[in-house]
């Protein structure tokens, strides 16, 4: 495994009194759905929100800052990560709390239990989140969607740190949401979230969310080592028709294979390197483009740098 020079003797030089927990040269393969990838240089949990701005404020502006959530729609590479990655957790970024149809969402806060929150109190509108396997963070980010809904729909605002430490809010418009993606700038860390449900009757809610989970049991790999959704719909085309038209349903790199259940989802058969899956995925582009002129383009965030030759 890769190991990164240390960097916290800096960090906590610079900055003594942080909460959180610093780790170096830390394993991200379990902390993937792929369970796969290298190592962080520094691993930083902070506290808290004011925890966070202040390793922001203090963090030298030439280290660099990653973000993960989940892990659920992710690669990290096999090198690993330089710098700093920062995940949130715990109490602090993992509270939701209900007032009236006004939900707010810490970012850490998985997307299923968002739903679950929601119908619990009788608010209807958030029940796609129960087929979103992340974080509030990461549906932010890339305005996450699923059976007929998607973040933007329900989103007030939004609250996070920039790199100098600073809190940042952004109301709907400000986050610039499309299809798959918002415009929020890449240097915010999202920690809050408020949406705004409606009023709904619970039995009916929850008997939406028992379908959404039916429809991804059936149709989706969901018990396989795997991130989700592969590539994006390209305009005028579904990607799994795509994929699947150019013969690549159950295609295999190394330990990675395309799944023959649901050919947008790779999954990591038991040995796969993140290279093995990656590789898989940019082959079934170079099939789709040859095969239709399709260009598909990832859904699955790729982090980190590759793995040097041995």
């Amino acid at each position: 495994m890769t190991a990164f020079p240390d960097l916290i003797e800096n960090i906590r030089a610079a900055a003594p009194d942080l909460r959180g927990r610093l780790l170096e040269n830390q394993s991200l393969a379990d902390l993937t759905w792929f369970r796969v990838g290298g190592p962080a240089q520094v691993l930083f949990s902070p506290a808290d929100e004011a925890d966070l701005s202040a390793f922001l404020a203090a963090l030298d502006p030439s280290v660099p800052v990653t973000v993960i959530g989940l892990g659920s729609n992710l690669i990290v590479r096999d090198g690993g990560i330089p710098g700093v990655t920062i995940r949130l957790g715990g109490k602090a970024f993992g509270s939701v709390e209900i007032d009236d149809e006004t939900i707010r969402s810490g970012t850490a806060v998985p997307d299923m239990r968002l739903a679950k929150a929601a119908a619990e109190a009788s608010l209807d509108g958030l029940a796609f989140f129960r087929g979103i396997p992340g974080s509030v963070g990461g549906a932010l980010r890339m305005n996450a969607g699923a059976h007929g809904g998607e973040t933007t729909d329900v989103l007030v605002e939004v609250r996070g740190i920039d790199r100098k430490g600073e809190v940042r809010r952004f109301t709907h418009a400000e986050m610039g949401f499309r299809y798959r993606h918002s415009s929020a700038p890449d240097d915010v860390i999202f920690t809050g979230a408020t949406f705004r449900g409606r009023p709904g009757d619970r039995e009916a809610i929850e008997a939406e969310m028992e379908r959404v989970t039916a429809a991804r049991e059936a149709a989706q790999p969901i018990r396989e080592r795997t991130g989700g959704s592969t590539f994006k719909n390209p305009e005028g085309g579904k990607a799994w028709q795509l994929i699947d038209a150019a013969g690549c349903r159950g295609l295999i790199r190394g330990g990675a294979q395309v799944s023959e259940m649901h050919c947008n989802f790779l999954i990591n058969r038991g040995g796969a390197t993140a290279a093995d899956i990656e590789g898989l995925g940019e082959e079934v582009r170079r099939r789709v483009r040859e095969h239709s002129g399709f260009e598909l383009h990832w859904e699955i965030k790729r982090i980190g740098v590759e793995a040097s030759p041995a």
